[in-house]
């Protein structure tokens, strides 16, 4: 199962809370011990965007012109 959590200070720690509904669905009880497996967020850098538009065949005046109709 695969949950989005937020790590918040909690002490001196940081911790997260989990949500009911995955407690529920694992039947995690307190004091239980269990394994997490963490892969924090990336954020797309630029060069993970270059290039994707590579070989569009699209006029970029046109895209413009069509965004700023849809503006008004």
């Amino acid at each position: 199962m695969e949950v989005e959590v937020v790590a918040r200070k909690w002490g001196n720690s940081i911790g997260v809370t989990l949500p009911k509904e995955a407690v529920e669905m694992e039947g995690i009880k307190e004091n239980e011990h269990f394994f997490i497996d963490i892969h924090k967020e990336k954020q797309a850098t630029v060069r993970d965007i270059f290039g994707l538009a590579k070989g569009w065949k699209i006029d970029s005046q046109h895209v413009k012109d069509e965004l700023r109709r849809q503006d008004q």
